[in-house]
């Protein structure tokens, strides 16, 4: 593998991996997802799909990537981060090394059992028709949004999409949903340079989706369904700190804070 001019790596560790089968692999993030991966893999393992399936663990502590439970429901690798760095280091361990295993393409997704994990291939077969970036929306034809809180939905429809699409020049619907798929030739372009250590958190998902326009590469958003629990929505977002937090995210990003 050409290395890009910026490849800076986050330390991990990678627990187990075995041959590689197929072009592509499935990222799957997590931490502390208990028994919603574990409904998510067995999910995952009934479709034959057409990717390796890859773990990247921000350092669980509740058991469920235990090695022997994810081999049997048919994890082919599990990458452990071995430093600070929220989502957007999760996702750099996984790019970074799935471009060096040689995959062609890498569609993400996260462990929490609320996506439309039959969908994956479509997103393979998106990348192997030579788009870059594939966006997976509950909004268009096709899609489904299940028991969205209301306070997520406004905040996508008012002030996310509205943003990055004014940012982007391209019709993004669903600019919340970590639901997607990045191909070789993105993830390695100097003109992205998306292995730099700015990246951490949620700016991540922004800048690519973003740039993947501007820069000039194939993007397309296809259908997937999003289906949150009926009740108290689980999250790892804070209702006021959190939120605020992510809102200044998306200012600097949709500003060029993070612009190569």
């Amino acid at each position: 593998m050409i290395k890009p001019k910026y490849y800076e790596v986050p330390n991990y560790e990678v627990l187990f991996s075995t041959e590689k089968l197929h072009d592509y692999c499935v990222a799957v993030f997590v931490i502390n997802e208990g028994e919603k991966l574990h409904k998510q893999l067995d999910r995952m393992s009934k479709l034959s799909l057409n990717a390796d399936i890859v773990i990247s663990d921000g350092g669980s502590t509740d058991g469920s990537t235990a090695e022997q439970a994810l081999k049997a429901k048919g994890v082919n690798t599990l990458l452990v981060k071995q430093e600070a760095g929220k989502l957007g280091t999760q996702m750099r361990i996984a790019f970074s090394w799935a471009m060096e295993r040689g995959y062609k393409g890498v569609v993400v997704i996260d462990g929490n059992n609320k996506d439309s994990v039959e969908n994956i291939d479509d997103f393979i077969d998106c990348l192997e028709k030579g788009y870059d970036h594939v966006q997976g929306s509950r909004f268009i034809p096709g899609g489904k949004a299940i028991n969205t809180p209301i306070s997520r939905l406004a905040g996508l429809k008012l002030l996310h999409a509205p943003l990055i699409r004014w940012t982007s020049g391209f019709n993004y619907t669903d600019t919340t949903n970590g639901f997607r798929a990045y191909s070789r030739k993105l993830l390695l372009a100097d003109n992205m340079a998306v292995f730099r250590d700015v990246f951490k958190s949620y700016e991540y998902h922004y800048y690519l989706a973003i740039n993947a326009a501007k820069n000039g590469y194939k993007c397309v958003e296809i259908p997937v369904m999003r289906a949150y629990p009926k009740g108290k929505v689980p999250t790892k977002i804070s209702p006021l700190k959190g939120n605020l937090s992510v809102i200044k995210t998306l200012v600097d990003t949709c500003m060029g804070k993070f612009d190569v």
